[in-house]
């Protein structure tokens, strides 16, 4: 684990092969690992925290847990994608348009061009 190419890579593979990926953080910024997940197409089951709040919209490009410590709502949240994989495979197309449209380096230079613009003006 010491590392960081490795781990990263290992994280890569993970994710790519993984029908779900799964971020039960109990604080997060702007989580990485779940915007990751999301670009390779994955549904995130995830704790409804911190900055994961918004890169995921509920039910929509993955599901937020309101108590990452209550094992029978992660359980819940895991069984329903398992038993629905038409479902969750919508939703990781959905969670990688939401990465490409909101959190892609290009759409933030975009915005702070068109911020500066409005300034000006």
């Amino acid at each position: 684990m010491d590392d960081g190419d490795e781990n990263a890579a290992i994280v890569n593979a993970l994710q790519r092969r993984a029908d779900i990926v799964v971020q039960k953080s109990l604080a997060e910024g702007f989580g990485l690992t779940v915007a990751e997940a999301m670009w390779k197409g994955r549904p995130v089951v995830a704790s409804r925290i911190g900055g994961i709040q918004d890169q995921i919209v509920h039910d929509e490009t993955g599901l937020l847990l309101d108590n990452p410590a209550d094992a029978d709502e992660f359980g819940r949240a895991l069984a329903r994608l398992l038993d629905d994989p038409a479902g969750a495979a919508e939703m990781g197309r959905a969670a990688q348009q939401r990465v490409r449209d909101h959190f892609l380096g290009p759409q933030h230079l975009m915005r702070y061009v068109e911020l500066l613009g409005r300034l000006i003006t």
